[in-house]
């Protein structure tokens, strides 16, 4: 079909994932190539799909919508659809429809191959595990029995020797107070809300990727990944090179992958400042 091209082909240990290779776009007239292809899959039984849309260009809702009401369908038969390799401008509006609480997104169709691998290890052993249980765990529970009775009469006279090493604990006269204490667990960027001072362009440059991340968020909550790369790439960060999914990584460790978090963040930044 002119405008797209759509292959399939298997991959995995026991070539049990298949993979949907897409170029081009996908759009209302376009994107019955990919349903018919999915659809397929779905028929013969295979459950584990991988989306290449490393050269797609344009995705409509119709596109999208394709992705989604198949979702429930392939989880219900232990399956699952993950796409992978999509592009700074396709990624953004996946982001902005906020798909992604619905459909994992991989950087390479390796990794995603390899969670699927994972998966399928990981429900693989309990049951090995029930089937054939180790004769150590019928004899563990008498031995838990047996043990507590033991140390209950010497804790009280343990417990005594300690009593005297707070002591060791409290700050001396002339150190910080608990207030210092609880700073090191703080964020970074804290004391820099509470402060009277902007952060000038020299204090943004000799931010760590991770405080660069946070302050951009918290003053432009809406922009995406895409854009606060562009961001990070600019003067007044010191042209700081991360990428854009290096960008993405950092928001998901962060917390902050979707647009909801990165305002609620922005939010109790504002709130702190003030």
């Amino acid at each position: 079909m002119e405008g797209i091209q759509v292959s399939t082909q298997a991959a995995g240990s026991q070539n049990q994932i298949s993979i949907i290779k897409v170029g081009g776009y996908i759009d209302t007239t376009t994107s019955s190539e990919v349903e018919r292809a999915l659809n397929g899959l779905l028929k013969q039984g295979r459950f584990q799909i991988i989306i290449d849309l490393g050269n797609v260009d344009y995705i409509s809702s119709a596109g999208w919508g394709i992705f989604i009401s198949e979702i429930k369908q392939i989880r219900e038969n232990n399956g699952d659809l993950k796409l992978v390799q999509m592009i700074p401008d396709v990624y953004e509006i996946f982001e902005l429809l906020e798909f992604h609480h619905i459909l994992d997104v991989y950087d390479s169709v390796q990794a995603a191959v390899n969670k699927f691998e994972e998966s399928q290890y990981v429900e693989v052993v309990p049951r090995q595990a029930q089937a054939n249980p180790s004769p150590q765990f019928a004899e563990t529970p008498p031995q838990q029995q047996q043990q507590p009775p033991q140390p209950s009469r010497p804790m009280p006279h343990q417990q005594q020797p300690q009593a005297p090493q707070p002591p060791h604990e409290a700050p001396a006269p002339g150190m910080p107070g608990p207030a210092s204490h609880q700073m090191p667990g703080m964020p970074q960027e804290e004391p820099q809300m509470q402060g009277a001072r902007r952060p000038t362009i020299l204090d943004k440059v000799n931010m760590s990727v991770e405080e660069k991340i946070k302050h951009i968020v918290a003053t432009n909550p809406d922009l995406g990944a895409y854009k606060i790369n562009k961001k990070l790439n600019s003067p007044d960060f010191g042209f700081t090179k991360v990428g854009w999914f290096g960008v993405r990584s950092w928001l998901t460790k962060l917390g902050l992958s979707s647009r909801k978090s990165r305002r609620q963040f922005s939010e109790s930044f504002r709130q702190m400042a003030s």
